[in-house]
């Protein structure tokens, strides 16, 4: 895909990114998003979760949606506004995309109204700001969502052991072996 914020050049994504100054500010990237790839991107995912559990019989209850970045934020928007029951959201230096709708597309009253979201982030990221990930996190804290943020001091955009500790840590709640349970 042509990301206009790579000068237009084609580059693996799941939308566009258009603002050139994106370290100003959350609000900054909201006034010029993608919105259109954004909703596309979450359909994409919410039908390969439909996929996996029509077609290969895995329970969505068993499927964590999550990312890095981008995919982080892709995550993020496609969880909340999932119609059935999911077994976890995380997002790794992400940011909640399109956060002045996503109270009117959230399913906050739906079947994953108790799950919470695992969110981590570096305080010295240079591409996704760590405000971005605060800002996010008390954006879905406004409207309902249970989110377990983690900061990582001097962690740039990218991943320590600590952090990959904690996602393993909240996976292992989320998705016990099978003949255990998780809340439904």
């Amino acid at each position: 895909m042509k990301v206009t914020v790579n000068l237009g050049m084609s580059m693996p994504s799941w939308y566009d990114i258009a603002d050139t100054k994106l370290q100003e500010s959350l609000q900054n990237l909201e006034q010029d998003q993608d919105v259109e790839g954004i909703l596309k991107s979450r359909d994409q995912i919410h039908k390969l979760v439909d996929l996996e559990t029509k077609d290969k019989g895995i329970p969505s209850s068993r499927i964590v949606l999550g990312g890095f970045s981008q995919g982080g934020a892709l995550a993020l928007i496609s969880g909340i506004t999932y119609p059935s029951k999911l077994g976890g959201i995380f997002s790794l230096s992400g940011y909640l995309p399109i956060h002045d709708k996503a109270k009117e597309l959230s399913k906050i009253e739906g079947p994953n109204s108790s799950l919470p979201i695992f969110m981590a982030h570096g305080t010295a990221d240079p591409t996704v700001s760590h405000n971005w990930g605060i800002t996010s996190k008390e954006a879905l804290k406004s409207i309902g969502w249970t989110v377990n943020f983690r900061s990582y001091d001097g962690m740039g955009h990218t991943a320590v052991p600590e952090e990959i500790d904690d996602l393993e840590k909240y996976l292992a709640e989320r998705l016990p072996p099978l003949d255990a349970s998780v809340d439904e």
